[in-house]
């Protein structure tokens, strides 16, 4: 029986062979933290090789999914590093990539929960679920780009999920989409009106998942990935924590970000 680990910004809940994990941040809507990040991370890890624990369900407490990434952290990240000085901007974009890998490969079922936000990095947890149940109201967006920076880690995952062609139209426009709509792009597997209508579909869908053995849900897994790949992954986040920490330092990054924390339109924000 695993151990599991100690957590900050995320709180396990195991009922029987299904672990909760409450993304718990109510100060800052669930906004993904470096030790919300590192907490999910240990977690998938310590589980890995638990037959025991066979969904995993991903759900924002207080009945908000996730924000994204924390804005007023990567703000104050400062000017570059000396050169051949380690970037903890770099690497703390590769940490979650770390972790979108850990959620994309893991051998357990894995069902996000979506009520209310899902930006930013959380609709890239979204793309690494088995399966994405969501309120109907509920809201998505990859908000990176209009606030300057760019949607790095998650980008092969979204484009996996939902095809290049949406990937594209909701990256360069930056909507938001809600539940219904997430559903017919493929993001969201099945929409709910209610919150009892919410709730009995995430049973239903543990329900389906217990009918299947665990080591044929790991090993169907296992096979579909590998059947999917094209670049090596970790070769592709490598890349893409580049491309992150050139815009989030780029005059946009700055510039979106500050707004932000200064709760103002960015400079780009207009209208015709």
């Amino acid at each position: 029986m695993t151990t599991l680990p100690t957590t900050e910004h995320v709180r396990l809940d195991l009922r029987g062979p299904v672990l909760w994990a409450w993304l718990e941040r109510p100060d800052a809507r669930n906004a993904l933290s470096p030790q919300m990040t590192s907490s999910l991370i240990a977690t998938f890890e310590a589980i890995r090789d638990d037959r025991t624990i066979r969904v995993v369900v991903i759900r924002g407490a207080g009945g908000i999914f996730c924000s994204g990434g924390d804005l007023k952290s990567m703000n104050a990240s400062g000017a570059a590093p000396q050169t051949g000085s380690p970037d903890p901007l770099k690497e703390s974009n590769r940490r979650f990539g770390r972790l979108l890998e850990l959620v994309n490969a893991a051998p357990q079922a894995v069902i996000a929960a979506v009520e209310g936000p899902a930006f930013g990095g959380a609709l890239g947890l979204v793309c690494v679920s088995d399966v994405a149940i969501a309120r109907s109201d509920a809201q998505f967006s990859i908000s990176e780009t209009t606030l300057g920076i760019v949607p790095a880690a998650i980008s092969p995952f979204l484009v996996q999920r939902v095809g290049l062609t949406t990937a594209r139209r909701l990256a360069v426009t930056g909507a938001r989409f809600d539940g219904a709509q997430a559903e017919r792009y493929g993001v969201a597997s099945a929409t709910a009106g209610t919150p009892e209508a919410f709730e009995a579909a995430l049973t239903d869908t543990i329900n389906g998942i217990l009918r299947c053995a665990p080591g044929a849900v790991a090993e169907t897994k296992r096979l579909l990935h590998r059947a999917a790949g094209t670049m090596p992954l970790p070769q592709m986040l490598d890349l893409a924590a580049e491309s992150f920490v050139a815009a989030v330092r780029g005059p946009e990054g700055r510039e979106g970000t500050t707004a932000f924390v200064e709760k103002r339109k960015p400079s780009w924000a207009v209208k015709v």
